[in-house]
């Protein structure tokens, strides 16, 4: 549930971006942070962790409008991809209220996204959090790569993979180029926000 400041009549909404390692989590919020440093009122911090690092910053999305008279401010998050740093993984995680899975679209790492997704499943377990009813969209990052003739997987192949049973919504993206980047953002972001209206109902 996302935490209600009542001194500050602001409702704060945790937004997990989740993935496999070197698929492009940080790339998204290092683009979103370029792109939209008027809305951002805080640093970006990073963690590092040995090889790999976890990033957070606050965002203010200004077309939403309040919540009951409140504010939102929404916090953006990435974890570490590997595997090695599952308990960092689990702890941010933590109070989330929505997530985007972020899916390397490089053939060579389609076992790597289902192994990332069946974690995020396990993980979200352990806070009795559903992966079928949390606010979740897809990303499917790296498409620009089929240009200079690396092999990517087609989207039907991903959907097949990663969401043929969440039916999510999804984006075929490029973190780099900013393709699809503000697109997933404003999706989860409207997701994340109606599923607390309901709880706050």
């Amino acid at each position: 549930m996302a935490f209600v400041n009542l001194k500050n009549k602001e409702i704060q909404a945790k937004i997990v971006y989740y993935g496999p390692g070197r698929g492009g989590k940080t790339t998204n919020l290092e683009y979103i942070f370029k792109k939209f440093g008027a809305r951002i009122n805080s640093e970006m911090v990073t963690v590092k962790t040995h090889g790999d690092r976890t990033l957070f910053f606050d965002f203010l999305p200004f077309e939403i409008g309040l919540i009951n008279g409140y504010e939102i401010k929404v916090q953006l998050y990435t974890v570490p991809g590997q595997v090695k740093y599952d308990a960092t993984r689990r702890l941010v995680l933590r109070g989330v209220d929505g997530i985007v899975f972020v899916a390397d679209a490089m053939a060579v790492r389609r076992e790597k996204n289902i192994q990332a997704l069946k974690n995020l499943h396990e993980n979200l377990t352990n806070y009795k959090k559903s992966i079928f009813k949390i606010p979740l969209a897809l990303q499917y990052n790296k498409m620009d790569l089929l240009d200079q003739g690396i092999s990517v997987l087609p989207v039907e192949a991903l959907e097949k993979d990663l969401n043929s049973q969440l039916k999510a919504p999804s984006f075929p993206a490029s973190a780099l180029a900013g393709t699809n980047v503000v697109a997933t953002l404003k999706k989860i972001i409207s997701m994340t926000v109606a599923s607390i209206k309901r709880d706050l109902k």
